[in-house]
């Protein structure tokens, strides 16, 4: 049997500890009710601050995405390189000018890269392969403006040095033409004079003398002479150039039929291969056939032991020329040039052959500029050579003036046209 107490102070000791138990429990539910509150708005802060954060990485990313898209596409060679002078990136163009992937190129010095191909920084024109470039460097800055490093930059400058070497040919050319001319013409009249003894001495004398024969040498080599000087004089005087659309094929057999002599001489694999988008070329088709023969010799004859000669048509983008344009390639697996004679290929009179008179390639640029067009030159000692000839393609949207057909027939030509020599000499020298 339970007892009840009735004792007054008991009950209200009692009724005393409920109440602080309850004060207790109640001040314990606010606290827990006020921190699961601020759990919960913790909670928020913390996914606005991941949200935040999450943002902020994709935008990054984003960032990052660019700047690498941008570095690619830059036609500009860049390498990043540390304070130590080590390599930590390089973009796809610094990559195809030095021939080592991303990967070969990382972790290691750049002046070793650099020596290993024959280069350093400089804002003279170096030579990588068949590129001109300039090599700059400029200081990396992180945010607080420290240095961090190094940009080695990379200026592909082939065309630029292409151009001033065009512009300083032309200024030879100029000035080598008009003393060429004045020359013909002094050595042409006193050379007719020493023909015309030459005949009088042959007639005189009987036709079993033994001085009859140096006569006759005298008159034959006055003729042979006499013939070159005819070339030069017809190459310092232009003359109307009527161009027609002629078809491509039947237009390169012919050039590969008048260069056989040379062709057959040394065991030469030959290979044409003519575009379907160019069945046609706008050209003056004798001066034309001219060029792709001499170009054609010089290609074989730099193939002393045989080799490889291929002719290529094909279209070529608009921005080379600024108009519509095709390209005209003969490449062989020659002797290639020497980088020493490069700059003075097309120079009259320049030949490293002896018995070469150094006219074809001149005549060649010649014709072609006539053309408006131009001819670029890609070598390499020991692997072959491949000249390249850009001529324009136009079609009636792009000259009205010209009444231009598909049937290949000739078309008016305006005396604004451009002029070409009208030269028949065809010169057997090689550009070794």
């Amino acid at each position: 049997m339970i007892s009840t107490t009735t004792n007054p102070e008991e009950q209200a000791l009692l009724q005393a500890a409920f109440r602080s138990f309850d004060e207790a429990a109640h001040t314990l539910q606010q606290s827990y009710s006020a921190l699961t509150a601020r759990v919960e708005e913790m909670d928020a802060e913390l996914a606005q601050s991941n949200d935040a954060l999450r943002r902020q990485l994709i935008d990054n990313e984003a960032m990052r995405m660019r700047l690498d898209g941008i570095l690619e596409s830059l036609s500009t060679g860049v390498v990043v390189v540390d304070e130590s002078g080590v390599v930590t990136r390089s973009n796809r163009a610094a990559e195809q000018l030095l021939g080592a992937s991303d990967v070969e190129l990382r972790s290691r010095y750049i002046q070793e890269v650099l020596a290993d191909r024959g280069l350093s920084v400089s804002d003279r024109p170096q030579r990588i392969g068949q590129s001109v470039v300039s090599i700059s460097q400029v200081p990396l800055r992180n945010d607080s403006g420290e240095d961090s490093g190094h940009l080695v930059l990379f200026q592909d400058i082939s065309r630029i040095y292409q151009l001033e070497e065009q512009l300083q040919r032309k200024d030879r050319l100029a000035a080598m033409g008009e003393l060429i001319g004045r020359i013909a013409h002094e050595i042409r009249n006193p050379l007719g004079s020493v023909e015309l003894f030459a005949s009088l001495l042959q007639r005189d004398l009987g036709e079993h003398q033994p001085a009859q024969r140096y006569a006759q040498q005298i008159s034959q080599a006055v003729r042979l002479m006499d013939g070159l000087l005819a070339n030069l004089l017809l190459y310092m005087r232009p003359v109307r150039l009527t161009r027609a659309w002629h078809a491509a094929e039947p237009l390169l057999q012919d050039s590969m039929e008048l260069a056989a002599h040379a062709i057959t001489k040394v065991p030469v694999t030959t290979r044409i291969h003519i575009s379907p988008e160019v069945p046609s070329i706008w050209c003056h088709d004798g001066q034309l056939k001219q060029v792709i023969v001499n170009l054609v010799v010089n290609a074989v004859q730099a193939m002393p032991n045989g080799g490889e000669l291929e002719i290529s048509l094909s279209r070529e983008p608009s921005q080379t020329l600024g108009m519509s344009a095709v390209r005209l390639t003969v490449r062989d697996s020659g002797i290639g040039i020497d980088p020493a004679h490069r700059s003075r290929l097309f120079d009259p009179f320049f030949t490293t052959k002896e018995e070469g008179t150094g006219l074809g390639l001149a005549i060649v640029h010649s014709i072609i500029e006539a053309h408006h067009g131009r001819i670029d030159v890609e070598s390499t000692v020991g692997q072959g050579t491949a000249c390249s000839i850009v001529l324009p393609h136009p079609s009636v949207v792009e000259s009205p003036s010209l009444t231009a057909n598909p049937g290949g027939e000739a078309e008016h030509v305006s005396d604004s046209e451009p002029t070409v020599r009208e030269v028949v000499l065809m010169e057997d020298s090689s550009y070794d």
